[in-house]
């Protein structure tokens, strides 16, 4: 039996990255998933592609900053597929960066509401469907950066993703006596879309490499298979976790 055989689970920012990647995991693994990101085409495709491989998806498209998104997604889950069992809460943004006294309010604001209020508005809904299941399992992409290392010039987006974190605490405490478990996971550097933004050149991505004990960056499929952990019954005694998976970059010093 696969990981997650019967599960029904949402997986949002799954238009590219390591979203994507947990989609097509988690399909593979026996899971009907709702797929959620702005790119209606992207996602098109890509519950094409779980389609063409045995899988069952649908789509829906929209801006995780607007709560009725979240309603929507957690709505095409009970109704196309009867129920809510995962949700994988992954959608983020950099924002502005730069010297802080340079940020303007609306980019903080910004990666405030893309990172950690839509994570808010998620759960929010995802919860209810889950308790009424009796157990689920929900997951935030946080980050080491604002955890366990300090970088200059990305103070939204290090405040929002740390912010997770403590949302994560809040809820494993609240929702734990009936049975949904939550945890963030913790990714260092990976090659999606987003990495490439913040290094636009292959020596600004070999040096970010290099801060990493395995001196190399993750695969959007790495990231997923601990995604695909967390959310399996195979971490059923993990809850309120801030999981590492970033390649030694926080205990790096080479």
């Amino acid at each position: 039996m696969n990981a997650l055989t019967g599960k029904v689970a949402i997986v949002t920012g799954a238009s590219s990255g390591i979203g994507r990647a947990a989609a097509l995991l988690f399909a593979q693994n026996g899971a009907r998933v709702v797929v959620g990101a702005r790119r209606q085409a992207e996602l098109d495709s890509l519950v094409a592609q779980i389609h063409a491989a045995g899988g069952e998806a649908h789509s829906v498209a929209g801006d995780v900053r607007d709560e009725a998104f979240a309603q929507r997604l957690v709505q095409r889950a009970v109704e196309h597929f009867g129920g809510l069992d995962v949700a994988f809460n992954n959608a983020g943004i950099i924002g502005e960066s730069g010297p802080t006294p340079g940020i303007s309010a609306a980019g903080w604001q910004e990666a405030i509401d893309t990172n950690l209020t839509s994570a808010f508005y998620g759960a929010k809904h995802q919860i209810p469907a889950m308790l009424a299941r009796g157990s689920g399992s929900i997951l935030f992409t946080s980050t080491f950066v604002g955890h366990t290392v300090g970088f200059p010039g990305v103070a939204a987006y290090a405040a929002s993703k740390a912010g997770l974190i403590g949302l994560t605490q809040a809820l494993a405490a609240e929702c734990g006596p009936h049975g949904v478990r939550v945890n963030a996971l913790l990714p260092g550097g990976t090659l999606t879309p987003m990495a490439h933004a913040m290094n636009g050149t292959p020596e600004a991505l070999a040096q970010v490499a290099s801060l990493h004990a395995l001196k190399r960056l993750a695969q959007p499929e790495e990231l997923a298979q601990a995604a695909l952990y967390l959310a399996s019954d195979a971490s059923s005694f993990m809850t309120g976790t801030a999981m590492l998976v970033d390649g030694g970059v926080s205990i790096n010093r080479t």
